[in-house]
């Protein structure tokens, strides 16, 4: 990176830190802490939610996602639209009803201490893994430029966040996600827009479109019924609409953003225009990372985009075979130049016969291309049994390194940078208000001053920092970081889901059988997940039902609840 983009990156999170302080003065009550004074409207409401929701894994992993498997990911957000109208009608309501701070309150009044202490550990677990994937994929971008050690960079950007979050609460995490969210999308837009410049002469938007379709990556709908398989149209209806209903709904990091609204109205009008809004952002951004594909057809590509590795096999004693392998992959990448010409010549002639030829040596090449990355990754695991053999990650920023102008560099490190700030200092607030709330409060400092609960929030923030950032230092042995936070994420988003189902609509369901329901529920979906007996997605519809079914199934077993009893 140049002077200038250091400087663009260093002016734009600057301003980012300093705005959100600055708004955030005099947030010197709990509620102005935790709930922002119930003082937002609709608009902070919906970017909120969805700076949350589009971390740095959205920006780094989700055009990596569209390079290696296309645009069929979009699927999964298919439920999100149906999950806001649900949530607006239900949840926010009786959310705004009851002046709650966290989701698990209404949970004690419903059933009792039990169940709801239950659902905060399952939200902290969860929401305290996902974060430290958070903070590992902005320390990637540090540790690819600077060449830092992936360790300290983890250290550095959750510590960052920290330091706006432990000082200005809910307030500040709002304010700077209105900058966050405007500068994420202006970005975004010109990303595409130099992708699609970057290409050959004669190569327009169009055409390269066609390419994409002609090598697969236009997957966009799949209406085959397959619960194996991972993207398709009913598992994001369905089990996406159970995931999306359950982090939205019950997940103190989102809940946390629309109790921040000043009426029902506001929030239910910003959840409204997130489930708008946030299935076309998804689509660009998995069609910038489409484009980056087509873009590397008719150039080399790297053999292995995480040039950490590379680098390391260089200097390694395997650094003669990997020149050999490498110099195998730029003949194969001038073969995949020349058929994917024969192909845009195919197209443009609507030669069908010269199309279907072309299609099939560049599909051959692109197949050849992976075979010989493969004894790349050999290599490199031969050097370092450690190693991040999953490069998904970092195929949109090499290209943004490689090939984007100096300034508009430093303005997409920034867009990724802020994008992480954005989603870890939610989850540290939300992190932090569920401990206090539901946990220390309730059972352990019943009574206390606000102004002692405030001083431990901060206390929990800070302790809630350090575990995620802990977390990160492992994070690399999770895969593709997407994937990793949503598979993360239906572990747990079923189950609780199911407790706030049973809560909401079977009322002659009693606190001790849902307790008992949603631990057995919880083993039975681990379980699930390690045998592989479905895609991921459908493990939230598999958590949901058990739950409402095996607490239904009890409480007929153990009879009638008594009420004050349980």
């Amino acid at each position: 990176m140049s002077i200038l983009d250091w400087g663009v990156l260093g002016l734009t999170l600057a301003l980012i830190i300093i705005y959100g302080i600055y708004r955030s003065r005099g947030s010197n009550s709990m509620d102005d802490y935790l709930l922002a004074g119930n003082s937002l409207p609709w608009y902070h409401v919906c970017l909120s939610v969805m700076a949350t929701q589009a971390s740095a894994v959205t920006f780094l992993s989700a055009p990596g996602q569209g390079f290696s498997d296309g645009m069929r990911f979009v699927q999964f957000y298919f439920g999100l639209p149906l999950a806001m109208v649900v949530l607006s009608i239900t949840f926010v309501p009786i959310f705004h009803r009851l002046k709650v701070y966290t989701a698990y309150e209404f949970l004690e009044g419903r059933f009792d201490r039990r169940v709801r202490s239950l659902t905060a550990i399952l939200f902290l677990i969860s929401r305290g893994l996902s974060t430290g994937i958070s903070i590992y994929a902005p320390a990637i971008i540090l540790s690819t430029i600077l060449g830092w050690n992936i360790y300290w960079t983890n250290l550095l950007m959750g510590g960052i966040v920290l330091i706006y979050t432990v000082s200005g609460g809910t307030k500040a995490i709002s304010y700077t996600h209105l900058q966050q969210m405007t500068i994420v999308t202006g970005a975004m837009a010109v990303a595409g827009y130099m992708t699609v410049h970057l290409m050959p002469e004669g190569v327009g938007f169009g055409d390269a479109l066609q390419v994409a379709g002609k090598a697969g990556r236009m997957n966009l709908i799949d209406l085959k019924f397959d619960p194996n398989s991972r993207y398709n149209l009913w598992s994001g209806l369905i089990g996406g609409f159970f995931l999306q209903l359950s982090y939205f709904g019950t997940d103190q990091s989102q809940v946390g953003r629309y109790l921040t609204g000043q009426s029902i109205g506001q929030s239910r009008l910003g959840l409204l225009m997130n489930g708008m809004l946030k299935v076309p952002m998804q689509f660009l951004i998995l069609l910038v990372g489409v484009l980056v594909f087509v873009f590397y057809q008719f150039r080399e590509s790297p053999v292995f985009f995480n040039t950490i590795e590379t680098d390391k096999l260089k200097l390694s004693q395997y650094a003669p075979d990997y020149n050999l392998l490498e110099s195998k992959h730029q003949l194969l990448t001038t073969e995949r130049q020349k058929q994917v010409l024969n192909l845009q010549s195919a197209l443009k002639s609507d030669n069908d016969p010269g199309i279907e030829v072309a299609r099939t040596q560049l599909l051959a090449a692109d197949a050849a291309i992976k075979t010989n990355r493969g004894e790349v990754v050999k290599l490199i695991v031969k050097n370092n049994p450690a190693a991040d053999t999953n490069d998904t990650n970092y195929v949109f920023l090499r290209f943004v390194l490689d090939y984007l102008p100096h300034g508009l560099i430093g303005l997409l490190i920034a867009v990724i940078f802020s994008a992480s700030m954005g989603s870890i200092a939610a989850a540290y607030n939300s992190l932090a208000s569920t401990t206090i709330v539901d946990i220390y409060k309730r059972s352990f400092r019943p009574g206390a001053s606000d102004g002692h609960y405030l001083a431990a929030s901060r206390w929990a923030t800070a302790g809630w920092g350090v575990f995620c950032i802990v977390v990160a230092q492992f994070a690399n042995r999770m895969g593709n970081m997407i994937e990793a936070v949503n598979i993360l994420g239906s572990l747990f988003y079923g189950v609780i889901l199911g407790i706030f189902v049973v809560a909401f609509y079977f009322k002659n369901i009693g606190g001790k059988a849902t307790f008992l329901a949603a631990l057995i529920g919880e083993a039975l979906v681990v379980v699930s997940w390690q045998l592989e007996l479905t895609a991921f997605l459908w493990l939230n519809v598999i958590g949901c039902l058990l739950v409402v079914g095996l607490a239904w199934g009890i409480q007929q077993f153990t009879g009638k609840p008594t009420v004050g009893s349980e």
